[in-house]
């Protein structure tokens, strides 16, 4: 089952901060809660991975390098932000911290062209890969702990999705959705 539609109910009573507080109290968790799309309450990982299109929508306009360079940045920072706000809760990969999820799907975008079925596809193929977790992405999510471990598990999800992006983009035809036409 998905970590992010399981472990916030899991977790509530194990809380040290709430979620909304440090959201909107400290720079750290308003970028780790997605800057509030975490803090849904049914499937954050979803809402974070939603909150993600329109920042991808700024990234794709860029050229691949400099594309590759701020996603690898979120990555690294990402790993502070989500160490520091999993501390502060005290819950290791809570499920309302969701940069993963942005890093994820902009990993999954990667050198893919811009469509807005590409963007729907992806936002689809990302989150089947964050939720069944495949070899060895469910291992690492177990075994690595601490803000790297939140978001690896994220980052491979995004590559095996990326993978899979890649061929669609090459060979499924751009008119698969007719009513965009």
């Amino acid at each position: 089952m998905d970590k992010n539609l399981s472990n916030i109910h899991k977790y509530k009573d194990k809380l040290i901060a709430k979620p909304s507080d440090l959201t909107f109290k400290t720079t750290a968790g308003f970028f780790a809660f997605g800057f509030g799309s975490g803090l849904s309450r049914f499937a954050p990982g979803t809402f974070g991975t939603l909150a993600a299109i329109p920042f991808y929508l700024l990234l794709v306009q860029l050229s691949w390098p400099m594309y590759a360079w701020l996603v690898f940045i979120a990555f690294i920072v990402g790993v502070k932000l989500c160490d520091v706000t999993g501390n502060r809760l005290g819950v290791h990969d809570y499920g309302g911290i969701v940069w993963d999820e942005f890093v994820g799907y902009w990993i999954t975008m990667f050198l893919i062209s811009f469509s807005w079925q590409n963007v729907i596809i992806g936002f689809f193929v990302f989150r089947f890969f964050d939720i069944i977790k495949p070899y060895p992405i469910a291992q690492l999510d177990k075994k690595v702990s601490g803000g790297f471990g939140v978001m690896i598990d994220d980052v491979l999800a995004g590559v095996y999705a990326m993978l899979v992006m890649l061929l669609v983009d090459k060979y499924l035809p751009e008119s698969i959705f007719v009513f965009w036409r």
